[in-house]
């Protein structure tokens, strides 16, 4: 409990730098990266939590391979820091370490979606050229932590 209350404060730091400023402190992706592989590590083996981050990892490379093409060469933009920032790269790397692979893919695709909600729902009160994608992981995922800690809800990391 005392590790997903500490993850939200980390996340809450990452929401107000990423609204505000655009940029967040390096140093709160690896924390964010270390405090999931520590609660990950509460409820599985070392090995299977190896194996679980190899797997997201690879699907975070798979979806930024695409991405990083589709922008190079249909879109004919640059990649890092114009389409896609260099923090919101850093923030699933860090989250790929937190859950089983299942549970990952269900909330990437979930926090994402959130993320584009979110942002159309902010974008009438105001014009933004720029998604802060890491602040808005930050909010889902606090949510999810936090509604995770209520009696008879199904762990995230089930086998």
């Amino acid at each position: 409990m005392l590790l997903s209350l500490l993850l939200c404060f980390v996340f809450g730091c990452i929401v107000y730098q990423d609204f505000k400023e655009r940029a967040v402190t390096w140093f709160l992706f690896p924390l964010v990266g270390l405090l999931l592989f520590f609660l990950h590590l509460q409820k599985n083996s070392l090995e299977a939590i190896l194996w679980f981050s190899m797997y997201n990892l690879l699907l975070v490379g798979i979806q930024t391979g695409i991405l990083w093409g589709y922008t190079r060469f249909v879109a004919k933009k640059d990649f890092l820091n114009t389409s896609f920032g260099l923090g919101d790269l850093l923030f699933l790397g860090a989250f790929a370490f937190g859950f089983p692979t299942a549970t990952f893919l269900v909330l990437m695709v979930s926090g994402l979606l959130f993320s584009l909600l979110l942002h159309w729902v902010l974008s009438y009160k105001r014009e933004a050229s720029t998604i802060p994608l890491a602040g808005m992981l930050g909010i889902f995922l606090s949510g999810i932590l936090l509604c995770s800690l209520l009696p008879q809800t199904p762990s995230l990391y089930q086998l």
